[in-house]
């Protein structure tokens, strides 16, 4: 097996998705610059959070045009697995590769912090070897993580068991205080219809170490090594 990072101009969070797949997981994982062509040999395709292109225009949106992209789609047509954190979940919505869009907080303010998401279905590599219905306690740093979309998006979401994550509170109960940003239904993070391609906005490679306070992010990887294995 062997892992992708995609680094951007302003992703800042590469090397700890790098060293989180490397060192803590043992998969031999490569930085592929976004101006790379193919993604041919690549079991697994992770685009890591950050800023990309400083944000301009929108959170995601000179990054969804970067070459590499058409690559990430084609990877992504073939049934590789792709993870898009935060920035990537972005990128991910403005590339097309998965429905909706990211709004400002709804409190206007950077949140970076510590919460809570209920895993809500297990139809995608990164939650198959997770129970429905457990907590995950994952860090946030967004400015843009209100995720929106329209409402007949959301009803497909939702028939086509979409919605993977879920914000709530340690016991999983879906509470106002414990949607850190007024994502629409406390969306954290969704899949595309065939599950192989999914975008969340807690970040697992900050968890996936008992030294930075919590290895729940540790459960994706393991989960998506486990499908590739198989």
């Amino acid at each position: 097996m062997r892992a992708a990072v995609i680094v951007f101009p302003g992703s800042n969070c590469d090397t700890d998705t790098h060293h989180a797949l490397s060192h803590v997981m043992g998969v031999p994982t490569d930085l592929v610059w976004h101006a790379t062509p193919s993604l041919d040999g690549y079991d697994l395709v992770v685009l890591p959070g950050g800023f990309s292109y400083g944000d301009y225009l929108r959170t995601g949106a000179m990054a969804a045009q970067a070459r590499v992209m058409r690559a990430v789609r084609e990877a992504a047509d073939r049934g590789v697995p792709v993870l898009g954190i935060c920035n990537g979940f972005q990128i991910l919505l403005e590339a097309g590769l998965l429905p909706g869009a990211m709004l400002p907080n709804a409190c206007v303010e950077f949140r970076c912090e510590w919460v809570h998401v209920r895993v809500e279905t297990r139809r995608t590599p990164f939650t198959e070897a997770t129970d429905v219905g457990r907590v995950l306690r994952m860090p946030i740093a967004h400015g843009e993580g209100n995720y929106v979309a329209d409402h007949e998006t959301l009803d497909a979401l939702h028939d086509n068991d979409q919605v993977v994550w879920r914000y709530s509170d340690a016991a999983g109960r879906r509470t106002a205080g414990a949607n850190p940003n007024g994502s629409v239904g406390d969306i954290a993070g969704i899949c595309n219809a065939r599950g192989n391609v999914v975008g969340l906005m807690p970040h697992p490679e900050r968890c996936s170490e008992t030294a930075l306070g919590g290895t729940d992010g540790r459960l994706l990887w393991e989960s998506v090594l486990a499908r590739v294995a198989a």
